[in-house]
């Protein structure tokens, strides 16, 4: 855990929310050839055409992606 003069654990939150934001470059770069899928991956749920146009390569609905993004968090 990094430490400093900042308050405990804001370091250790700009670290995690680095770590995030690269993570999350990595997985657009890796679907950005990828054609969206228009239904989910995981559930089957119709992804939204909006959804769509906005993430290349768009693979889970937004429930399930908020899901994967907690799992991937801790």
């Amino acid at each position: 855990m990094a430490i400093g003069w900042s308050k405990d654990g804001m370091v250790q939150e700009q670290i995690e929310n680095s770590i995030d934001d690269a993570i999350a470059l990595v997985r657009n770069k890796l679907h950005s050839n990828s054609q969206s899928l228009s239904f989910c991956e995981e559930c089957d749920a119709p992804i939204p055409e909006a959804r769509r146009r906005a993430i290349k390569g768009v693979r889970l609905c937004i429930e399930c992606q908020k899901i994967q993004d907690k799992r991937n968090k801790y």
